[in-house]
């Protein structure tokens, strides 16, 4: 294998633990995956992804307790990151209720719940890496087929967004008043 290769995988591991970590952990506290197909739409949607890469990798016993690991890493660091975000929350809507704003001490909740997310990113990510290094090279491509579906899914939804920004801002430059 190439160093090109290795390091382009080494991108993808870091992808899947990243990109499913993140974006499992990322999702807003309280919405359910609200506006990605209504109560827990988007959280199923992920969970059935999940599922089916699980099914397709025939994994042994030794890297099922990995799988484990990480999944259970990763959904204690989601709910983690929501307490945390909840907090923060909580905290900015009490300090708010001040006359004069302490922006100083608003920044520094907001950095220490980034550090701590920050923490617990990486140690999902971590987690997802010593499962995908478990992995021998057949099941590797499974996981780097379903990273590179994914992604080019995820660029499918960008571009459409992009291309209903520029209509809608498009639209909206083209009727303002000229001077």
């Amino acid at each position: 294998m190439s160093k090109n290769t290795s390091r382009f995988l080494a991108i993808a591991a870091a992808s899947l633990s990243i990109g499913i970590g993140a974006a499992y952990a990322a999702q807003p506290a309280g919405t359910g995956g609200m506006g990605h197909g209504g109560q827990g739409g988007w959280h199923n949607h992920f969970m059935q992804e999940i599922n089916k890469l699980h099914g397709q990798l025939n994994l042994n016993a030794d890297q099922e307790k990995l799988w484990q690991s990480a999944l259970d890493t990763m959904k204690q660091n989601r709910e983690a990151m929501r307490a945390n975000h909840k907090q923060m929350r909580d905290q900015f809507k009490s300090m708010q209720q001040q006359p004069i704003l302490d922006l100083n001490a608003m920044h520094s909740a907001h950095q220490k719940i980034e550090q701590q997310d920050a923490q617990l990113r990486e140690q999902t990510s971590a987690a997802w890496l010593n499962f995908y290094n478990s992995l021998n090279d057949q099941q590797k491509t499974t996981v780097s087929t379903a990273l590179k579906q994914h992604f080019a899914k995820m660029e499918q939804r960008h571009e459409k967004m992009r291309e209903r920004w520029q209509h809608h801002h498009g639209d909206a430059a083209a009727s303002a008043p000229k001077s």
